[in-house]
């Protein structure tokens, strides 16, 4: 059984997942807890559930998604693996994180890539990895195939997607690869954004505005 756990972090309200089974195997996807109390939550939830986090995942390395990086991987001294594409877009945010707000912000860099159609295993829970590019050049996804469930990122949101005017964005390209790879998994697979609330395949194909069936061609 794979359960999954969201927190809610810093002032973009982004999505923090934590991934474990029965036996208190952990995966951390998109930290972005950047100020104490944020931490403190996190791992205080950690610690309730006996949980030994032993991987670092990053959807994708805009500032909001990665904000907790350096001190999850000191932390829980685990590695963090990302998209080769997503390289450069961390290595950026050490540049523009004071522009923003967050002083003391401190970088990491990745220990090793994800590709598509990679397997990465929260013990025996096997996630697949699906590439689904466009609001980040290297933007994946985590599919967990046994329960229907998305880690999805920036890529799908409830009535909506992400959004494509940042560096690297493509518009069309998210679009077509949200219908291409997120649009042919099961309807009732449910998407964990990477903000808001989850939704579900079969409802984004109904009302979505970008992709559902009534939107503009």
């Amino acid at each position: 059984m794979l359960y999954i756990k969201s927190f809610t972090f810093n002032p973009f309200q982004e999505n923090t997942y934590l991934l474990y089974d029965e036996n208190g195997n952990g995966t951390l996807i998109d930290p972005g807890c950047f100020d104490l109390a944020e931490r403190k939550e996190l791992l205080d939830f950690v610690t309730e559930k006996n949980i030994r986090v032993t991987q670092l995942l990053n959807t994708h390395c805009h500032i909001d998604h990665v904000l907790g990086n350096a001190w999850a991987k000191k932390t829980f001294g685990v590695e963090l693996l990302i998209h080769k594409e997503e390289e450069a877009v961390l290595k950026a945010v050490e540049v523009y994180a004071p522009n923003y707000g967050f002083v003391g912000y401190e970088s990491s860099e990745a220990d090793g890539f994800l590709k598509e159609g990679d397997e990465i295993k929260v013990g025996d829970e096997v996630l697949k990895i699906i590439f689904v590019p466009g609001h980040a050049p290297g933007h994946v996804v985590f599919h967990h195939e046994a329960t229907h469930q998305c880690i999805a990122g920036d890529t799908l949101f409830r009535g909506s997607i992400g959004r494509t005017d940042l560096p690297g964005g493509d518009h069309e390209l998210l679009l077509s690869k949200i219908k291409s790879q997120l649009f042919t998994l099961p309807e009732e697979t449910v998407i964990y954004p990477g903000h808001g609330p989850e939704t579900t395949i079969a409802f984004e194909k109904t009302h979505n505005p970008f992709v559902g069936k009534n939107a503009r061609p």
